[in-house]
């Protein structure tokens, strides 16, 4: 029990984020909120998933910025270094090792129910095995670590219940006594399920439907006005619940501005384009700090690498003492050391 790697008793906060794309407000609601509030409360590992990036992404430089800005965003929006690790996927080599490990546990049968895969391939994605084992790597990225508490979005609750089987199977198959992995629960705010995009599907850089969390200006204005509305007229009431800009307004607006936005629905004469131009103004007033902020990290690539070298080193000082356990239990010998 003595070299056991993980404290069962303690709290460990484990998620990343994709690096595919300029993070949107879909990413902020539904993960980057929770990630930076509960990394004040808990040690944690949050990671930008490069590897998963690549299920998708085929250009290298574009892989490169992109992980970057995935970076700058977590520091811009308040993420402290000194109270979490912030890092690179790849920067743990040791994730590949106990992915394969965790492939000769899982069923194809568990894989090919997995709605993500499955709607993702629907909407034009390339069903390459990457997509399809995604939720394998997924389970390596937070069981590497001891992850217990995983902030996902809603429509990652069901990786979150894959990584949970995966810790049991590995448990059960050659660490029954005491348990290796503890099994992480997944930590989803129920008020926000899901961001609708500007056509009304789920936000996603893979439907061309986002609004950037730093977008501003003419950008910000273009987005918002593609939001889709129905044809009712200026002057008719209409129901605020069926509408994705008020949807949207409901994530910036105090519960004092959303009533007084509810009232002028539901009498009429206020129009689409009166609360498009108000969502317009609470985002712009919402992000202005962690806007201003991402443009003097921008000017700071050094600091930004830091931070990332010294969160992967940590990250991978967790991850070897996971993988020698592994391979004691599994009989995975080492011969040398290189």
């Amino acid at each position: 029990m003595n070299n056991y790697p993980f404290n069962p008793n303690e709290t460990i906060v484990v998620s990343g984020i994709q690096s595919s794309g300029a993070l949107h407000i879909g990413n902020y609601f539904g993960a980057l909120r929770q990630h930076i509030l509960l990394h004040q409360q808990h040690p944690s590992y949050y990671f930008i998933v490069n590897y998963h990036a690549m299920t998708s992404v085929r250009d290298p430089e574009a892989l490169k910025a992109h992980t970057i800005e995935a970076a700058i965003t977590y520091l811009a929006l308040g993420f402290d270094p000194s109270k979490g690790n912030l890092f690179v996927q790849s920067d743990v080599p040791q994730l590949n090792e106990l992915t394969w490990i965790f492939f000769c546990l899982t069923p194809v049968s568990q894989l090919e129910k997995a709605t993500s895969y499955k709607d993702k391939v629907a909407h034009g994605l390339s069903a390459n095995c990457g997509l399809f084992n995604y939720p394998v790597l997924q389970a390596s990225d937070i069981l590497i670590y001891g992850g217990t508490i995983v902030p996902v979005g809603a429509d990652q609750k069901q990786h979150i219940e894959i990584a949970r089987d995966t810790a049991q199977r590995f448990n059960h198959t050659w660490s029954p006594d005491p348990p290796l992995f503890p099994l992480p629960e997944a930590h989803i705010i129920n008020d926000v399920a899901i961001v609708p995009g500007t056509d009304g599907r789920k936000m996603s850089k893979s439907y061309n439907n986002t609004i950037g969390i730093f977008d501003e200006g003419k950008q910000l204005s273009r987005r918002i006005k593609r939001i889709v509305t129905d044809s009712t007229p200026l002057e008719s009431p209409k129901d605020p619940d069926k509408d994705y800009v008020f949807a949207l307004i409901r994530l910036f607006a105090s519960k004092d501005m959303q009533s007084e936005i509810r009232e002028a629905y539901q009498r009429g004469g206020y129009g689409y384009g009166h609360a498009k131009a108000e969502l317009i103004k609470l985002m712009t007033e919402y992000f202005a700090d962690a806007r201003e902020k991402r443009r003097r990290l921008l000017k700071d690539p050094d600091y930004v690498l830091d931070v990332l070298r010294e969160g992967g080193k940590n990250a991978q000082k967790r991850a070897q003492a996971c993988m020698s356990k592994v391979r004691e239990l599994t009989g995975l010998i080492t011969t040398y050391s290189p």
